[in-house]
């Protein structure tokens, strides 16, 4: 076994000298990486087999990939009917801080941004046993409903926008054969991050959250614009008006804002103007929306916006989630 390890080796251009391993050896065993078993030679200690997870990268590009796959390719929602599956985020919250939290995402019931629906689950057991699960409606499931129509997106980046709630204050901004589009969730101003998720081994709107990028309080405060995490994708503009149909009737039930354009209107686009032959839609979901409002607010410290499907049965208004049944 040891010739034909140095065999590998000596083929892949590498010469390594048994006092070499053994002193790389000796240094993983002081690093808590690896231990002496007897008569057995060494093995991973936990925090090896800890690091060894961690280190995979690939192998979590490969999981990423697939997940959202996974997640867009069984979505059978459809807007027009509000029923079936749809794609979901979530959230952890202590059962005493349940009710205060749902208070405060109601507040974005009654903004462009609305309507607001949740799920409301208790946690599951290994988790934590006071704990509240939220779940919303993600972004990815818009991919998943013009899939369904055979119609092929490529996720772009995710991102950070300006915000604003009054599509009339900004001229030109969001207009869709001549007619400001208000029905649509407010106006997406410009972007100010950027981040193409080819290559990341974690969800980009969960880093952006982490990493405290959102800004929603302003939105709640009347203080526009605000700062909202979105993703962009690219679509074949030859099916841009009914991409536009079901983009219109998806937020209309599940709310959020959308912004869709062809390669010749004005932007927003986070990366230049997209190809002749594909359009722009950027979408901002109620599932990123409000846990990043609920992150902000130290509410929750347990998420994912990619966390699985639920059934639209399974939402209620936000309103009527609540003891009181009223924001």
């Amino acid at each position: 076994m040891q010739y034909r390890r140095q065999s590998h080796t000596h083929q892949r251009g590498y010469s390594i000298k048994g006092r070499t391993v053994r002193l790389l050896l000796s240094e993983l065993d002081a690093d808590g990486f690896t231990e002496k078993i007897p008569g057995r030679g060494r093995g991973l200690t936990e925090k090896g087999h800890s690091e060894l997870r961690l280190g995979h990268v690939s192998g979590r590009l490969e999981q990423v990939r697939e997940h959202i796959a996974m997640l867009t390719g069984q979505v059978t929602y459809n807007p027009f009917e509000n029923t079936g599956e749809l794609v979901t985020s979530a959230i952890d919250i202590p059962a005493s801080k349940v009710e205060a939290a749902l208070n405060r995402v109601c507040a974005l019931d009654d903004l462009p941004v609305g309507p607001v629906t949740v799920a409301v689950e208790e946690a599951p057991s290994e988790t934590h046993d006071d704990l509240v699960r939220l779940f919303f409606p993600s972004s990815i499931t818009i991919d998943g409903i013009l899939l369904s129509r055979g119609i092929s997106t490529q996720l772009q980046v995710a991102g950070i926008v300006e915000y604003h709630p009054d599509p009339d204050s900004v001229p030109g901004r969001f207009t869709h054969e001549g007619t400001v589009s208000s029905e649509h969730g407010g106006a997406i101003l410009r972007y100010t991050d950027a981040i193409s998720g080819e290559g990341s081994t974690v969800d980009v709107a969960d880093l952006l959250i982490e990493a405290g990028r959102p800004s929603i309080s302003p939105l709640l405060e009347g203080d526009a614009p605000s700062l909202l995490v979105v993703d962009n994708r690219e679509f074949p503009v030859v099916r841009y008006e009914e991409a536009f149909d079901i983009a219109a009737a998806s937020r209309a039930q599940l709310g959020g804002v959308i912004n869709l354009r062809k390669p010749r209107e004005t932007g927003p686009f986070p990366c230049g103007q997209p190809g002749w032959d594909f359009a722009s839609m950027t979408y901002g979901a109620i599932g990123e929306l409000a846990i990043s409002l609920l992150v902000e607010k130290h509410y929750g410290e347990s998420w994912a916006t990619l966390h699985g499907l639920k059934e639209r049965s399974a939402f209620q208004s936000v309103a009527t989630a609540l003891p009181s049944e009223q924001c």
